[in-house]
């Protein structure tokens, strides 16, 4: 039964999904009535807009029209190749290009979420919201596990390694609508896959809320990469909330091109949980107008010998604003951990602002650790060198800022992707 109203009226208890997980939607739905809404002074949302978080004209999404169905499908092509594809519009799963019937014979798993907690219980309930949010954003965690309807399933079992990207659409269409995607996705032993996700808004000036959440669990030896690209519409408030955990020896790489929204806050906790691990962290903001990026990181070194890299890249414009708030934890025994985190910001006007607070937190001996956060304008020298070449000052400054960001966007080293994703950054270069 698709949920209808306001989203503060909770979940709808007639949707068809077995009774533990009704049960564990109830319970959500009163933690987060009993979780206080965040305030600006607390410290995980300082310099935070939080009053563009106000949740009231928020409803479900009402039914697809054929011609925006037909809309929405039409611009829903971001790679040419692909393994498999999986197409949501709010709530519902409008389109589904399976995988090869090879991948399923040899054990991959790739389906909705509320075929997987039927069909997979077991490993569902494993590593559904297994870790709690501790980056601030626990009520609106709470929220999308009450309300949280559709979302994409995958497993990639041991050893097998799927070539091609799995893409992922999710789009919000409608006044003041919401959606809550969900990605949970878990690799076995030495297996590989690589995943990119959009989020995208069929309107561009529609207002909107999204509330999402991804599990990504890389077993041992395994690797992971994945790719969200964020172009939401101009009014859109978005929280997304990312858990990555490493076993022994495995590497998980994600990269987050963060282009659209009105506010657009990002919660990324790594856990690297065996020796080996790695997890690189990447991101790309370009923000204009009045736009607020907000990201807060923790990549949380549990075990020894292991690494984690962060470099998170932002543009910014008009009277855009970022804030980055990241932590470096080396938890106890975690000896000879090796661990980066570099913010850059590039103010391109005199209005906008940008916030960096990287932090450690070390409780181990033997450990190589480092941090910071830079913010400074266009290059003077770079900027008349181009000009002397008779590039008008426009062009000049977006080559400046696309060869910027491109050292974050280089470190996924997949030309099919990147090449997407410097597409999409163009797009949003060509609306200012």
């Amino acid at each position: 039964m698709k949920q209808t109203g306001n989203i503060l009226s909770g979940p709808v208890e007639s949707r068809d999904f077995p009774d533990w997980f009704r049960e564990e939607q109830r319970d959500a739905w009163k933690q987060f009535e009993s979780l206080p809404a965040p305030r600006r002074k607390d410290q995980l949302w300082r310099f935070s807009s939080v009053d563009l978080l106000d949740l009231k004209p928020f409803k479900f999404g009402g039914a697809l029209s054929d011609k925006d169905r037909d809309a929405i499908l039409e611009q829903s092509r971001g790679l040419d190749e692909v393994a498999a594809r999986l197409i949501f519009a709010g709530d519902q799963l409008i389109q589904r290009d399976v995988i090869s019937e090879q991948l399923k014979k040899r054990g991959v798993i790739f389906q909705p979420l509320e075929r997987a907690m039927v069909e997979h219980a077991d490993l569902f309930r494993k590593h559904f919201m297994s870790q709690p949010a501790v980056l601030g954003s626990a009520k609106f965690a709470a929220l999308h596990k009450a309300l949280v309807s559709s979302g994409t399933f995958l497993y990639v079992p041991r050893g097998l390694e799927i070539d091609l990207p799995i893409e992922i659409f999710h789009w919000l269409h409608g006044e003041n609508t919401s959606v809550f995607p969900h990605l949970l996705l878990v690799t076995d032993e030495l297996a590989k896959v690589t995943v990119i996700e959009s989020f995208k808004s069929l309107d561009e000036n529609a207002t909107g809320f999204a509330c999402g959440v991804n599990d990504l669990i890389a077993g041992p030896g395994a690797k992971i990469t994945y790719v969200c690209a964020q172009t939401w519409g101009k009014n859109v408030r978005a929280l997304q909330m990312n858990t990555t955990t490493v076993d022994h020896d495995a590497s998980a790489l994600s990269l987050n091109l963060h282009l659209g929204g009105r506010y657009s806050r990002f919660e990324s906790l790594s856990r690297l949980i065996g020796e080996g691990g790695r997890s690189d962290l990447l991101a790309v903001s370009v923000a204009d107008g009045e736009q607020e990026f907000d990201a807060r990181t923790l990549q949380d070194h549990v075990s020894p010998h292991t690494a984690s890299d962060l470099l998170y890249k932002n543009a910014l414009d008009d009277r855009a604003r970022s804030t980055f708030g990241g932590l470096i934890r080396v938890e106890p025994h975690a000896h000879f951990t090796d661990a980066y985190q570099k913010v850059r910001n590039l103010l391109l006007s005199d209005d906008s602002e940008a916030n960096s607070m990287p932090g450690l937190e070390i409780l181990a001996d033997n450990v190589r650790c480092t941090h910071g956060a830079t913010s400074g304008q266009i290059d003077a020298d770079e900027l008349f060198y181009l000009r002397t070449r008779g590039i008008p000052i426009p062009v000049a400054q977006r080559l400046i800022v696309t060869g910027f960001l491109n050292e974050v966007i280089q470190r996924l080293d997949q030309p099919a992707i990147a090449a997407h994703l410097h597409g999409l950054i163009e797009q949003k270069f060509g609306k200012g």
